[in-house]
C-alpha cells in the first residue's frame, strides 16, 4: 500500500509547554518517530518530521497565575526548554515551532473560520460555571469542591486526584473558584462544536473497515469510541488565553486547544516550507497531495485526538489527506510506578542531559529495548545500567573494540584483503547479508522494540565469529586467515554502523568517524563490500562506557527524595483518638530527663540504653528502639521527657525503667521529645 505514496509527513504529538519532556513522553513518541525518520531518510525518500511545542489552554494559564507571570512567560521558557533538550537529544525535526506564532495563529484561525462558513460546526448554548466576582467562565481545573464519591475536600471539576474518579464541575459539593474563592453561578454561554455524530458512519468505514493494519491498541480504542453514539465536540471555550474565536459575536471565547493543536502541524510545515521554498515547495503537497503519507507519532492519550476528531476536521475542511497510520504507544512507568509530572515522578530529559553527559544513546537505546508499544513497559535503573554494561558495552562496543584494534595491531589500521572462505565464514556472511530485509521489514510496520533486537543481534554475530575464528592464535601460522576475518569482521562492524543509524545516531557517527567513512546508504544494509581492501582506518576508542553503580545510586536517591517529598506534602495527620478523663492523664507522670550516657544494645539493632538523670539523686536506665535514627553520642547532654511511672520490664535482658517520648513522622521517623528552656532533671510536664 506504501507504494502509492510519494512522500511521507510525520508528526509527532506537540509537547504542552507548561513543563519539560521526560522518559515517557520519550519512549511513547519522539524516539519512534526520530528512528522512522531517520530510517526513510536514509533510504533516501521525501519526508519532512513536523514538531512543535502546544501553547495554549487552562494549566497554563494556572501556571502563570501560580508564579505571578503572563501565560506568554510561562510558555517562552518551556517552549526553549524542550526545543533545546530535542536538539541536544537528537531528535531531529526540520522544524520546531510552537502555536503562539503568528503564522499557526492566522492558519487556525482560517480552518475555523472555513468549517464555519461552510456550516460544518454546530452553534450551542450550555449552562457553566461562572465566576462573579472575576467575570468569567470557569474552565474545570478553576473549581474546586468535594468529590461526591470519596468526599475529598480538594477535588477538580474534571478529576477527583485522590479516588480517579472522573467528574463535571455539576457534581462537586460546594463547589468553588480557585481564582477568587466565591462560589460560582450557573450561567450560560454559547460556543461552537463538531458534531462527530455526524461523521461516525463515515469514521467506521474509514478506520473499522480501512484500517485494520493498524496496532490493536489504537484499532481497539477506536472501536470502543465508535460502538456508542458519538457526540459533537465543543471546538470553542470561554478562556482569555488562545486564538481568538474568528466570529462575531465571540468576544472572550477561543478555539479549544484540541481543535488549535493539531493545526499547528500544518501550520508549522507551512511555516517551514514558506521559509525554505526551494527545499520544501509548497506546503499543501505535504498535507493535499494523495501522493502524500500521514503519520501521526503519539501516546494512547492522545488516539481519540488523532484517530477521530483531527481526521474529521480535515474531512470537514474537503482539502487535506488523511492519517495513513497512528502508531500510537502506550504508557511507560518508573520503578514501577505511574510517571507523574503533578508528583515530578518522572526522569527529565533536560536533567538526564545535564547529569549523563554524552549518554544520548544510551537513553534511547534503553527507550527504545523498553518501547511501550503495544502494552504499559516500565523503566528501571538498574535495567538502564545493565542493558549498557551486558548490551552497548559487552556486546556491540566489545565486538567492534575487538575488530578494530586488532586489524590496528596485525595490520596498523589498514583493512585487509578477504581471501577464501571457510564453511565457518560463508555461515557468518549468510546470517547478516539478509539483515536488511528483516530490520526493513520490522520498521516498515513500526516494530521498533524488535528492529533494534536484529540489529544488535548483527553485534551478536560478530563476537561469536571472532570467538570461534581466534585469529590471535592462528596469526603466526596463517596471517593470511587473519585477513580474512578481520575483514570479514570489519564488513559486520560497517553494517553495525548502518543498521544502528536510525536508532543510536550518535554512536553511530562516532562509529563511522573510526572507519573513517563519511556516511553509508541503507540500502548497503548486508552488503560485505562496505570497506575496500587498503582503506585506512582511524585511531578506535571505546564507543561505550561502563556505568558504575555510584551513578545510578545518585539517580535512584534523587527518585528516592522525590517520592519522599511526596509523602510529606500528602500527609494528613492520624485521626485524634478518643476522648479521655483529665484523670486518665493525671496518671501520666511526664518528666525531663537529662541523657548521661547512650550506647547500643549488643545484638538489637533497633535498641539504645541510656542513663539518665531524672533529677532523684539516682541514675534510671530506659532502653528505647530509637538506634535506627540516632547515634548514641548525639544524644548525651540532651533534655528529653520520657514517662516515669511506666511498670518496669526487660528488654534484651535490661531492665527498662521507663519510656522516652518520640514524635513519628509521616516516613517513620522518630524524632526524641525535648524541651525549648534550660529545665531541671525531674521536673514535672504538667
Amino acid at each position: 500500500m506504501r507504494d502509492k505514496f510519494k512522500r511521507t509527513t510525520v508528526t509527532a504529538a506537540l509537547p504542552y509547554a507548561n513543563g519539560g519532556v521526560h522518559i515517557g513522553h520519550l519512549a511513547g513518541v519522539y524516539v519512534p518517530a526520530d528512528i522512522y525518520v531517520r530510517y526513510l531518510r536514509l533510504k533516501r525518500q521525501e519526508v519532512v518530521f513536523i514538531g512543535g511545542s502546544d501553547e495554549h489552554g487552562v494549566p497554563i494559564t494556572i501556571r502563570a497565575r501560580e508564579e505571578g507571570i503572563t501565560p506568554q512567560d510561562v510558555v517562552d521558557r518551556y517552549h526553549k526548554l524542550i526545543k533545546d533538550s530535542f536538539e541536544e537529544f537528537g531528535i531531529s525535526f526540520d522544524i520546531y515551532s510552537r502555536t503562539t506564532s503568528s503564522v499557526h495563529h492566522q492558519f487556525a484561525s482560517d480552518f475555523f473560520r472555513k468549517l464555519y462558513d461552510d456550516g460544518k460546526l454546530l452553534e450551542k448554548e450550555t449552562e457553566q460555571l461562572y465566576d462573579e466576582e472575576a467575570r468569567q467562565f470557569l474552565a474545570d481545573r478553576y473549581i474546586v469542591g468535594e468529590c461526591p464519591h470519596c468526599h475529598n475536600q480538594n477535588a477538580y471539576g474534571d478529576q477527583c486526584e485522590k479516588c480517579g474518579s472522573d467528574l463535571s464541575p455539576m457534581e462537586l459539593i460546594n463547589p468553588h473558584s480557585t481564582i477568587s474563592g466565591s462560589k460560582p453561578i450557573v450561567k450560560k454561554t454559547k460556543n461552537w462544536y463538531l458534531p462527530l455524530n455526524n461523521y461516525q458512519e463515515w469514521l467506521k468505514q474509514w478506520i473499522l473497515d480501512g484500517h485494520k493494519e493498524w496496532r490493536s491498541n489504537v484499532y481497539g480504542q477506536c472501536k470502543s469510541w465508535l460502538d456508542i453514539d458519538l457526540q459533537p465536540r465543543a471546538m470553542t471555550r470561554d478562556l482569555n488565553w488562545g486564538i481568538p474565536v474568528p466570529v462575531e459575536g465571540a468576544e472572550g471565547k477561543v478555539l479549544y486547544v484540541w481543535f488549535d493543536a493539531p493545526i499547528g502541524y500544518i501550520s508549522n510545515t507551512k511555516e517551514l516550507c514558506d521559509r525554505e521554498p526551494r527545499k520544501w515547495g509548497p506546503w499543501q503537497k505535504w498535507w493535499q497531495d494523495e501522493g502524500t503519507r500521514l503519520v501521526h507519532f503519539i501516546g494512547k492519550d492522545n488516539i481519540v485526538f488523532h484517530c477521530l476528531i483531527f481526521p474529521t476536521m480535515l474531512k470537514a475542511h474537503g482539502d487535506y489527506v488523511l492519517p495513513d497510520n497512528v502508531p500510537a504507544n502506550e504508557f511507560l512507568n518508573l520503578e514501577n510506578d505511574k510517571i507523574s509530572t503533578s508528583r515530578n515522578w518522572a526522569v527529565w530529559l533536560h536533567e538526564y542531559l545535564r547529569e549523563l553527559p554524552g549518554k544520548q544513546d544510551v537513553l534511547r537505546y534503553v527507550l527504545t529495548a523498553n518501547a511501550p508499544e503495544t502494552k504499559d513497559n516500565n523503566f528501571t535503573w538498574k535495567d538502564f545500567q545493565e542493558r549498557n554494561n551486558n548490551e552497548l558495552v559487552a556486546v556491540y562496543g566489545n565486538f567492534v573494540n575487538r575488530a578494530l584494534q586488532l586489524t590496528r595491531k596485525y595490520w596498523d589500521g589498514i583493512v585487509p584483503a578477504c581471501g577464501e572462505l571457510t564453511d565457518t565464514d560463508r555461515k557468518t556472511i549468510g546470517e547478516f547479508k539478509d539483515a536488511r530485509q528483516k530490520i526493513e521489514s520490522l520498521l516498515d510496520s513500526f516494530k521498533f522494540r524488535d528492529a533494534q533486537f536484529e540489529a544488535m543481534n548483527l553485534a551478536r554475530i560478530g563476537n561469536r565469529y571472532i570467538t570461534e575464528c581466534e585469529p590471535w592464535k592462528v596469526w603466526k601460522a596463517d596471517p593470511k586467515r587473519v585477513e580474512t576475518i578481520l575483514n570479514i569482521s570489519l564488513q559486520l562492524v560497517a553494517n553495525l554502523a548502518i543498521a544502528f543509524e536510525p536508532f543510536l545516531p550518535f554512536s553511530s557517527k562516532d562509529l563511522r568517524g573510526m572507519l573513517n567513512i563519511e556516511r553509508f546508504e541503507w540500502g548497503q544494509l548486508g552488503q560485505t563490500d562496505l570497506l575496500k581492501a587498503g582503506h585506512w582506518l582511524a585511531e578506535p576508542h571505546l564507543l561505550f562506557e561502563k556505568i558504575e553503580d555510584e551513578t545510578i545510586q545518585a539517580q535512584l536517591d534523587k527518585l528516592a527524595a522525590t517520592k519522599k517529598a511526596n509523602e510529606a506534602a500528602a500527609y494528613k495527620a492520624k485521626d485524634i483518638k478518643q476522648n479521655i478523663p483529665f484523670g486518665d492523664f493525671e496518671k501520666l507522670d511526664i518528666r525531663v530527663g537529662h541523657i548521661l550516657n547512650c550506647e547500643k544494645v549488643k545484638k538489637a539493632d533497633k535498641l539504645l540504653k541510656f542513663t539518665i538523670d531524672d533529677g532523684s539523686g539516682t541514675e534510671r536506665t530506659i532502653v528505647s528502639g530509637i538506634a535506627k535514627f540516632y547515634a548514641p553520642e548525639d544524644l548525651v547532654g540532651k533534655d528529653i521527657l520520657f514517662i516515669a511511672n511506666l511498670a518496669p520490664r526487660k528488654l534484651m535482658g535490661i531492665e527498662s525503667q521507663g519510656m522516652i517520648l518520640s514524635a513519628e513522622n509521616f516516613d517513620g521517623d522518630l524524632s526524641v521529645t525535648t524541651v525549648l528552656g534550660k529545665v531541671k532533671p525531674g521536673s514535672q510536664v504538667c
